[in-house]
């Protein structure tokens, strides 16, 4: 097996009494966005902080690219684009002129700068407006140059905190669309949320932390799998329901099926891969169908189940 972009082992981090972060592990591979889900104070900054060498661990180890890493290690650091929740521009300077300063930070020069620069625009959508003042981009723009200085100089792991708190809805999907296109084009991702449907849409693997601990990781499938929900499956109509009660009833997918004479509601494995032969049978079998709904448990049901308490708690 390839070595992992970064392997976090045991992760400890302490503030006095207080442990942040507790033995916490994980892996992200190339090209993978790995999410780490939690409320406010879950530890994800503190976690993320260790992993970009901002603070030392008082406990596991870190490794990005095969190497080290801590404070000390400034080498390691290069390979790392870190993106904070607060914003780190210079609002009397336009958009071109802070990626051009990060990027000299980042030892890029000349033709490089440029070019980079030029990328690293259009993938953050700003190219129309890089000869503006930053002062004068709204809210959502000045996250995407924020991503955008991270993005300068090809780091193998971008670390994304909470990159969408406080934007609007236009620009929160903007950055998501962003984020979308970097991991299409291969660069490895961590990104903390809080937000669950974030980490759905955009995570290849996602780490639920509470009060600091791993309480699970997986793919969203094995996650959900966490709690022994099932799909539910709502049909509308009328027609004869009895006897489309009792053939969508041998269908494979379908645990259980039961109609009140006006619907029919279904316990289904799976069902996004089984709705069109549940309703093919359904009007095969004599249901004029009005309406159908899909419910499917959700990351919100799996923090629930490991926590007892919802997500925003």
């Amino acid at each position: 097996m390839p070595e992992p972009v970064l392997s976090v082992d045991g992760l400890v981090r302490r503030f006095g009494d207080l442990v942040a972060v507790d033995d916490v592990s994980f892996r992200i591979e190339e090209g993978e966005t790995y999410g780490l889900l939690g409320p406010n104070g879950a530890g994800k900054t503190t976690a993320i902080s260790v992993v970009a060498g901002l603070l030392s661990c008082d406990g596991g180890e870190i490794r990005l690219g095969g190497q080290r890493v801590g404070p000390n290690h400034v080498a390691v650091k290069a390979m790392t684009g870190l993106v904070p929740q607060e914003l780190a521009i210079y609002p009397d300077l336009t958009g071109r002129e802070n990626l051009n300063f990060f990027g000299r930070l980042e030892k890029l020069r000349g033709a490089e700068l440029k070019r980079r620069t030029d990328e690293v625009l259009e993938v953050i959508g700003l190219a129309d407006r890089a000869g503006d003042l930053t002062k004068e981009y709204s809210g959502g723009m000045k996250r995407r140059l924020n991503i955008g200085i991270g993005l300068l100089h090809q780091p193998k792991l971008l670390i994304l905190d909470e990159p969408t708190v406080g934007v609007d809805p236009q620009s929160r999907n903007s950055i998501l669309e962003a984020v979308e296109a970097l991991a299409g084009e291969g660069m490895s991702v961590l990104y903390t949320t809080h937000y669950m449907e974030e980490a759905e849409r955009l995570c290849d693997r996602i780490g639920i932390l509470d009060h600091g601990a791993m309480m699970a990781e997986g793919t969203r499938d094995e996650l959900l799998a966490l709690t022994g929900e099932t799909d539910r499956v709502h049909l509308e109509g009328t027609g004869d329901l009895d006897g489309v009660t009792n053939a969508l009833a041998s269908l494979d997918p379908v645990r259980s099926v039961a109609n009140d004479r006006r619907s029919i509601d279904l316990i289904v494995l799976d069902a996004p891969a089984a709705l069109a032969e549940i309703v093919g049978i359904a009007s095969a079998s004599g249901m004029s169908i009005t309406d159908v709904e899909v419910a499917r448990p959700d990351l919100e049901s799996v923090f629930l189940n490991l926590t007892g308490r919802a997500l925003r708690n």
